[in-house]
Order: C-alpha cells, then structure tokens, then sequence
C-alpha cells in the first residue's frame, strides 16, 4: 500500500513522527533505532513504511532500514505478537540482537523487553527461527546453527542459561558441534 514516505520532518515526538509529504502531514510510529538516526526537525528525511489496517484505526510504521522493516513484518506475523509489540521489541533490542537471540535461541533477552513475557518469548523464538538470518544482521547462520545446537545440549545436559551462555562465549567462532560440546564441557567443569 504505502511503501516509502519522503518529506520534511515537521514533529518528533516519540515514538510518532510527523512528515510533511508535499502538503499532506503523515503520522508514523517508529521503533526508537529509527528515531534516534533521525534529522534535525524541518530537515528532509525518507522511511520505509507498513500500513496496518485494523478495526478501529489505520497506522503507518516507520522504518530507517530494509531490515528493521523485515523484522517487522516478520515479528507482527507470531501470534499474540501485534505492530505495537513488534515497535516495542524492535526499540528495546535492535535488529541484530534480535536475530542473534533467535539463533542462539535466547529467550532471556526477549524477556528484558516490556511487555514480553517468559510465553510470548518463547513462542518468538520457535516461529522466528530461520527467518531472522545473518542478512538481518545476526551471525552467519551455519556458526549460529552450530552455536544454537551447542547450546540445546549443554541445556539438555542440565546446565541453566547463564552456565550455558557463558561457556558459549569462550569458545571459538568456528567450532563445529561436537568439538564446541567438548570444549564448553571441559569449561563448565573447572
């Protein structure tokens, strides 16, 4: 519907902007990435855009980015998860930290965000695994793939998040699987 808005930027208040676009003000709410790169008010400025249509309103979301857009998208497609939910985890995280915690399936970070909870998390990282890849700014995806799995084992194994993250941070990036479950291991025993 409405791809892309370009024009003056008459108000910043967050998190609503107001664009003059050749004579007709739009009302656009972005994510706080977006709204921290903004200009200067009365300076030009271009956003991607979503219209979302509802029962009882019409609104435009704002978007600095290709890829803030695409989360987007892809976050307000989770069920129980609506465009306020997905501006809320978009502002709260950023991009590539969501797409690392999908792949590294980190449901503690989700829960940081207001309005997130232990559930809603949860459900987030089932439905978004593979869909926010390194393209949206995570980590190459076959190093998270064998990162993700490398955790699910140390979990399996009875180790909690924080034992796990942890032992996942000192390993190299390009571990494979098994190697990474040896290493974390031997790390997790001292």
């Amino acid at each position: 519907m409405i791809g892309k808005l370009t024009g003056a930027l008459l108000e910043k208040n967050p998190p609503e902007v107001l664009l003059d676009c050749h004579g007709v003000g739009y009302e656009v709410l972005v994510p706080m990435s977006t709204f921290y790169n903004l200009p200067a008010v009365g300076q030009p400025v271009s956003l991607l855009t979503q219209f979302i249509v509802r029962e009882d309103a019409q609104l435009l979301y704002g978007f600095a980015t290709q890829q803030e857009r695409q989360a987007f998208r892809e976050l307000i497609k989770v069920s129980g998860v609506g465009p306020r939910t997905a501006l809320s985890i978009l502002s709260g995280l950023g991009v590539a930290d969501l797409a690392q915690a999908v792949s590294l399936q980190e449901a503690g970070r989700l829960v940081k965000v207001p309005g997130i909870g232990k559930k809603t998390a949860e459900r987030l990282l089932l439905e978004l695994k593979g869909k926010l890849g390194a393209d949206m700014g995570g980590r190459p995806h076959a190093a998270s793939a064998d990162q993700a799995d490398i955790l699910q084992a140390l979990l399996a194994l009875g180790y909690n998040d924080k034992e796990a993250a942890a032992a996942l941070k000192g390993l190299p990036a390009d571990v494979g699987v098994s190697e990474g479950i040896k290493l974390a291991l031997k790390s997790l025993a001292r």
